[in-house]
């Protein structure tokens, strides 16, 4: 039997295949370089995601210690349920129920989401079932512009404008600072979060459904308000509340254009209330030092707006995954 000799090469359907002359040995330290550098990215992230969790710990230290102080002058059973809201610098001689600053806030909200909720929801509907695609590309960041707009505006736009030239035409006994002014700028304000988030949420929802429905013969009103309204309901409804949150947290509107009618619950939105975080800019405006009842109270009424948009946020979390649809 004849021995085949090695060789460099061989012969394969009439073509030549040369192998390697040598073998190179495996450069790990690009490997390496790229572990220590993809770490040191993870942990600068990990810092940044720590330094705001420290951060807003730090906050709300903060505001239970001073809180606690306050709570040593006045009782917070006085505090929670009391219906007078009248500071004085000696505890003793005031009256520190914060059921007016919490109705008054809450009432600016609730005019504002009787204007944001309805325009927002429709204008987010247009844009994501009947407005072409050029038309929501003009519109949507026309919209959008308007959260940009610094809120000292609204608030000048609604005691310069909307009170003398528009309400007190319509309302003789309305006051130049009043609720009904101030809540209806908050709405305008807060119409592009509703109308954004809501249309994102109504884009999300596939295509799939929208066909679905047509084939069965609805029409796109049908289509629009039975299949993808109730689809994207989790979207819509966190986007209600988020705005609802930032409509109780607005400050520079009720300061200009609200007034800072302090005293009992407010019941009649055609005249001036303080709410919460009026109370915090007025208070500050003036010569309360440390020590004062009125500057612990700052720290009480701030706890106070933070449980409640904290209240908020876990009702919207809720409700998401409660009803948050999956679609593959």
């Amino acid at each position: 039997m004849n021995e085949i000799a090695a060789t460099p090469s061989t012969v394969q359907g009439g073509a030549a295949l040369r192998a390697p002359a040598t073998t190179r040995p495996l450069d790990l330290s690009g490997a390496r370089s790229r572990n220590v550098s993809e770490r040191i990215i993870g942990a600068l992230l990990f810092a940044c995601g720590a330094l705001s969790i420290l951060t807003t710990l730090g906050i709300i230290a903060v505001l239970i210690f001073e809180t606690a102080e306050f709570f040593r002058a006045v009782p917070i059973t006085d505090f929670l349920t009391g219906t007078e809201w009248r500071p004085n610098r000696i505890a003793e001689r005031g009256e520190w129920g914060v059921l007016p600053l919490v109705s008054a806030t809450l009432t600016y909200a609730a005019i504002a989401m009787v204007v944001a909720v309805p325009v927002g929801l429709m204008t987010a509907m247009y844009l994501s079932e009947y407005a072409p695609s050029s038309v929501r590309a003009f519109f949507k960041p026309i919209l959008e512009i308007l959260a940009g707009i610094p809120t000292v505006v609204y608030g000048f736009f609604a005691l310069t404008f909307l009170t003398p030239e528009i309400l007190q035409r319509l309302f003789s006994e309305l006051s130049i600072y009043n609720v009904l002014s101030a809540g209806l700028a908050i709405g305008v304000l807060t119409i592009p979060l509703v109308a954004s988030l809501s249309e994102d949420a109504l884009g999300a929802v596939p295509r799939s459904l929208r066909e679905g429905a047509y084939a069965l013969g609805a029409t796109k009103l049908e289509t629009s308000v039975r299949v993808v309204f109730p689809a994207a309901i989790s979207g819509i409804v966190a986007s209600i509340i988020l705005a609802l949150g930032r409509a109780v947290g607005e400050t520079m509107i009720i300061v200009v254009a609200g007034g800072a009618r302090v005293g009992d619950v407010p019941t009649n939105p055609l005249q001036g209330a303080q709410a919460m975080t009026s109370y915090i800019v007025n208070v500050l405006q003036g010569d309360t030092t440390r020590g004062d009842p009125r500057y612990f109270s700052l720290f009480a009424v701030g706890l106070t707006l933070f449980v409640i948009t904290f209240i908020l946020n876990l009702i919207s979390r809720a409700f998401v995954a409660r009803f948050r649809e999956v679609y593959q």
